[in-house]
């Protein structure tokens, strides 16, 4: 026994509580411990979260002299707040002990257990011990007997208010009258500024919140603005703000379950989601806003919101998708939510973002419920709506394949019977339709899509209310085919009748969707009237494209297609009656089609070349602002591409693209603004290379005006161009991820652009160069861009200073040109297998058309107007088929007029060099205002691995050649047989500044980023030396096959491995136009590389002369048979 108390000091730990159960009337902020010693003296302990499991922790310490007094009551009780308290909350158990009772378990931590109730015994931990009296705070210690009255009047309504929750139904309103009066007078006494008053609000508005529950009370909005009221008092970081939030969340959840009102729900949704961070895990206030479904009701309710496309309808759905975790049952549900409300926003506005984000929600749902779930090819439907609506604005193939195969796979999940099949049936007839008018044309695609949508048309009987979409459908797809293929008028004719059905049903009914029931109508018209020629037909055709772009808001995606039909419904009316002001209506909404910002970029581009066709055909002022549209339009479309070879599929997937530039080039000819025919060729035939080039942009200027800008464009450049090199992925979703990243990345990278342009002497930063930008190619000697239109041949010297010069080629049509570039591919074939001693009597003749047809009227105006010295250098810049001929070779072969000797060739007159683009020239010559020391690398692979072709036995003989030529104090390194890798080519590439490379090359034609060079283990191509960056280099010498050859289907864009070479970073290219004969091809080489190093100084190489070098060679070399003197060319500087 611990015997007489009296002058002692006892310390008191309150460790820990355990098995506390809260009131089931009202959830507590926090339990304490609450210690009375005598009438005088009594203690509480600090406020602690419940924990789920109803344990507390508090580690609180009280140091006490008992006096006389032994007895002592233990007390836990309720809070109802954290912060400071009001009242002195909810009593939860009491326990009558004494100290020596409590003394008597000595100095360990043991568990006073309170009376059990319930099945349920709480317990505290304590610790009590005699001490020494210097611990000792008297302040610790409250006064019981003075208590302030709004403490009492709280309590006597905590009192009220557990008599009213306890209470039937029917006998409670007296109590609940009576706490509702206590608070009332509470919140009285602590008027605004009151530290008191948000605790006050809290009791009025709880029990006013239960007796609106249990319809005792009716006036919820003013319960409502009471917890908003506390909510505002407690704010971010109070205590009791994770509580406030919960109250009035309830209050929002219950006006919703009586009113319905959206907002309501809406609003719970955003507190909820706020509140969980502030709830830690195995939190009693987690366990209650988790456990009790409060959650799961807002998931649901909101889930079954309708759908609201605003910035805050949008934010409301990823709220609730945030309250679906991995795992939780209503996260498939969420992700099909927040993706409808994505794809309406698409549909308003037309931005790709939304379409990306909902078809990578909707991924998500389909692999959380695979085949065997419910809902399975429901998720399956709605990706593949969103891939289609991905396609038509960015025509990638791709999606169009697996939008048919998802809506195939869905289709087979809903047998006939199912009562969403028809719809199904209408979206794959739908996906036929587009790829059978924008892919491969298959005439089974337009019959299936005909045939299905007729089967849903007998599942959608008249009075239901989706006859009018599907007989409009089917209406269109009859229509296609018969504009497509000409097929019977029974087609046209039964499509124009089912138009005026839907659109009576559309009008009748408001479908939403009408205005494709009016410009579909409208189009049919204007077919039907290029074979009756009624007039009433095209009045109305034009009457319904007014009517179905009234419908539209400006910005919305489908005024496209209404300007599209508008403009052919003008030209319609023209071909019948010749008004100039038809043709000028109809180019005006070919316009306004072409630039309607929130469609997509294909159906823009076809419109717009479309433009071009007419333009053209009628000769309209408009063709060349036609051609400007389509070519900024194929711009910003293949920059969605993330992949260098996308963006070719993407430029070369539209019919006659390939020729655009030069017909955009040759209608700025024949207006007679030869600068814009100079600045628009080079806009669209260096479309891949400028867009690939815009990430390795020259900063140094930038980076001494702004060196954080300058530092942020590099970075972003830097992670644009990894991702546009890389594989892409087979994976659908992992290639989804992919394009996304890099179009936000785009994004942010344009946004830099833009605030560069802003910075004084940037305005022009990173845009079409102008001509006056462009003439800074001609710095060294004119350059000369040869247009091969179908409208003309032309073309034109860019001089060092003035304007530019025009020379037309009028003996030339286009059709000539192309026989002349296979004329030279069959000679040269054919010379192939001739002797070395034999006249090339075919090639040279050829030559002299070159010369006389081509080249002549050209030197004349060098000469004449130009006053070009013989010997000057010249750049020649060809076109379309003007690639595959060998310009500077032209040669007349003949003795001159008076006999006095041999008329001069081409490069007896001009040292001949060629460029792919201007902007090609003028980045290699700013590139050359840094030198590195030189170093140079021969690399040969004779042996190349299988498949690549057959062995070389020169190529070691020639890198000998080569070494023997090259100064002694130059660096060199030969990489042959083994060492030749794939690998060991690119690095050498990378660390030398010349290099010979004598191997095996293949220009693929079908895909030239493929183009290659023949290595020891698998080839080099064309896209690994694009993305092998080497500022430093700057001489290439491609002893191989077909290295300057351009593709079939991009003649306009030099896109071979010369260029690829040039752009990695050499400035000085010598490449090849077909096949190299490597026993003969080292003549040129030796008297090549003998002119280029004669008069070189002591460690000094200079790569301009090889031009120089180039044209020395081939007079040196006359035992070279002709082909392969003249396959030789020199790109660059």
């Amino acid at each position: 026994m611990p015997g007489n108390l009296q002058g002692r000091y006892i310390k008191l730990d309150v460790i820990s509580g355990k098995n506390i159960q809260a009131s089931p009337f009202r959830m507590p902020a926090g339990i304490y411990v609450f210690i009375k010693f005598d009438s005088r003296r009594c203690w509480k302990s600090a406020v602690r979260v419940l924990s789920s499991d109803g344990a507390v922790a508090w580690g609180d310490i009280l140091t006490i002299s008992p006096d006389s007094s032994d007895k002592l009551s233990l007390e836990i009780r309720a809070s109802f707040e954290l912060g400071r308290m009001l009242g002195n909350g909810e009593l939860v158990r009491k326990f009558e002990t004494s100290w020596n009772e409590l003394l008597d378990h000595g100095d360990e931590p043991f568990d006073l257990s309170f009376l059990l109730i319930d099945d349920i015994c709480p317990s505290l931990t304590l610790k009590v011990a005699f001490v020494n009296a210097c611990g000792y705070d008297d302040s610790a210690l409250l006064d019981s007997i003075v208590e302030c009255e709004i403490a009492r009047r709280t309590d006597a309504g905590h009192a009220q208010f557990y008599k009213y929750m306890r209470s039937k139904p029917e006998s409670g309103v007296f109590h609940l009258n009576g706490a509702v009066n206590y608070f009332w007078w509470v919140v009285a006494r602590c008027p605004v500024g009151h530290p008191d008053r948000a605790a006050a609000l809290t009791n009025l508005a709880y029990a006013c919140l239960q007796g609106y529950i249990r319809n005792d009370l009716q006036d919820i909005d003013s319960t409502t603005s009471l917890f908003r009221d506390v909510l505002a008092l407690r704010s971010q970081g109070h205590p009791d703000h994770p509580l406030s939030l919960h109250y009035l969340g309830l209050a929002l959840s219950w006006r919703h379950y009586y009113q319905r009102a959206p907002a309501d729900i809406h609003e719970f949704a955003l507190l909820y989601h706020r509140l969980l961070p502030l709830c830690p895990e195995g939190t009693y206030l987690r366990s209650i806003v988790v456990g009790a479904n409060i959650v799961d009701r807002v998931i649901h309710e909101c889930n079954d919101l309708p759908d609201d496309a605003s910035d805050q309808g949008i934010r409301l759905r990823r709220v609730v998708l945030e309250l679906c975790p991995a795992g939780h049952q209503g996260r498939p549900r969420s992700l099909d939510r927040l993706a409808s409300v994505f794809r309406a926003r698409f549909v308003r506005l037309g931005n790709v973002d939304d379409v990306d984000e909902g078809i990578q929600l909707y991924r998500e749902a389909v692999f959380l419920c695979p085949e065997g779930h419910p809902d399975h090819d429901f998720y399956l439907d709605g990706l593949a709506y969103l891939l289609r609506c991905r396609f038509e604005h960015q025509g990638d193939p791709h999606d169009l394949n697996e939008v048919i195969f998802l809506l195939e796979e869905a289709l087979r999940l809903r047998p006939v019977g199912h009562n969403s099949r028809g719809r199904l049936l209408g979206n794959l007839a739908g996906a036929l339709i587009i790829r059978f008018k924008r892919c491969d044309g298959d005439i089974d695609d337009i019959n299936r899509a005909i045939s299905l949508n007729r089967d849903v048309l007998v599942l959608h009987s008249p009075g239901d209310p989706n006859r009018g979409l599907t007989l409009n459908d089917l209406a269109a797809a009859l229509h296609m085919r018969y504009d497509s293929l000409h097929a019977s008028k029974d087609d046209l004719n039964e499509s124009i009748d089912l138009h005026r059905e839907s659109l009576r049903l559309s009008r009748q009914r408001g479908y939403p969707q009408r205005h494709a029931n009016l410009y579909n109508l409208s189009a049919a018209l204007c077919s039907r009237l290029e074979e009756t020629w009624k007039n009433e037909d095209v009045e109305e055709a034009i009457d319904l494209c007014k009517e179905s772009l009234a419908v539209f808001p400006p910005l919305h995606p489908d005024r496209c297609t209404s300007y599209a039909w508008l403009q052919e419904a003008y030209m319609c009316r023209y071909r019948v009656q010749h008004n100039p002001a038809d043709l000028s209506l109809a180019m005006e909404n070919f316009e306004l089609a072409s630039k309607q910002p929130t469609q997509g970029f294909p159906t823009r581009i076809q419109i717009a070349m479309g433009w071009v066709d007419e333009a053209e055909h009628y000769q309209h002022e408009s063709a060349l602002e036609a051609y400007r549209t389509c070519l900024d339009l194929f711009d910003n479309h293949v920059m969605t591409r993330s992949s260098i070879i996308s963006r070719r599929n993407a430029a070369t997937a539209f019919r006659g693209s390939q020729s655009l530039p030069v017909n955009a080039a040759s209608c700025a000819v024949r207006c007679n603004d030869l600068r814009q025919a100079v600045a628009i060729q080079e806009q669209g035939r260096g479309q891949q290379w400028s867009l690939a080039s815009r990430l390795r942009t020259p900063l140094d200027d930038l980076k001494s005006t702004n060196p954080d800008l300058a530092h942020k464009f590099s970075e972003l450049s830097l992670r644009l161009s990894d991702i546009q090199g890389s594989t892409v992925s087979t994976d659908s979703a992992v290639a989804d991820k992919a394009a996304i990243q890099y179009r936000r990345l785009t994004k942010q990278w344009e946004a830099v652009v833009v605030e560069i342009r802003t910075l004084q002497g940037f305005s022009g930063f990173l845009l079409p160069p102008s001509y006056q930008d462009l003439q800074a190619a001609a710095r060294d000697g004119p350059v000369i861009i040869l247009i091969g239109s179908q409208y003309s041949c032309d073309a034109i010297i860019v001089p060092t200073s003035g304007e530019p010069h025009h020379v037309p080629l009028p003996s030339l049509a286009l059709a000539d040109l192309e026989k002349l570039k296979d004329d030279f591919a069959k000679a040269i074939r054919h010379a192939a297998v001739m002797a070395p001693t034999e006249t090339r009597t075919g090639l040279i003749a050829l030559l002299r058309i070159v010369w006389d047809e081509i080249m002549l009227p050209i030197v004349n105006v060098l000469q004449c107007d130009l006053k070009l010295k013989r010997r000057s250098r010249i750049w020649l810049c060809p076109t379309a088929a003007f690639t595959s001929i060998p310009l500077h070779a032209a040669h007349p072969s003949r003795t001159m007029a008076d006999g006095s000797g041999r008329e001069l060739c081409l490069e007896d007159i001009y040292i001949c060099s060629y460029t792919p683009t201007l902007s090609a020239l003028i980045r290699a010559r700013q590139a050359m205002k840094t030198r590195e020391t030189p170093s140079f690398v021969a690399i040969g692979q004779s042996e190349p691995g299988a498949g690549q072709g057959k062995v070389l036995a020169a190529v070691d003989s020639e890198l000998e050649l080569v070494h023997k030529l090259v100064p002694p104090n130059v660096k060199f390194t030969n990489i042959s047989g083994h060492e030749a890798t794939q690998a060991g080519a690119l690095e050498a590439l990378r660390r030398n500044t010349w290099v010979h490379l004598a191997c095996h090359g293949k220009q693929d034609r079908e895909q030239p980023y493929n183009s290659r060079f023949a290595m020891r283990d698998k080839p080099l191509t064309l896209l690994d030396i694009m993305e092998n960056n080497a500022p430093q280099a700057e001489f290439a010498f491609l002893s191989a096959c077909h290295t300057a050859v351009g593709d079939e289907q991009t003649p306009d864009e030099a896109i071979h491995l010369a260029a690829g070479l040039q752009f990695s970073g050499f400035k000085s290219v010598i490449g090849t136009l077909w096949v190299v004969d490597d026993a003969v091809a080292k003549h040129v080489v030796e008297a090549f590389y003998g002119n280029m190093f004669k008069d070189s100084k002591e460690g000094v190489v200079d790569c301009t002369k090889a031009a120089r070098a180039l044209n020395h060679a081939t007079y040196t070399v006359k035992k070279v048979p002709l082909e392969q003197r003249i396959v030789f060319i020199h790109i660059g500087v």
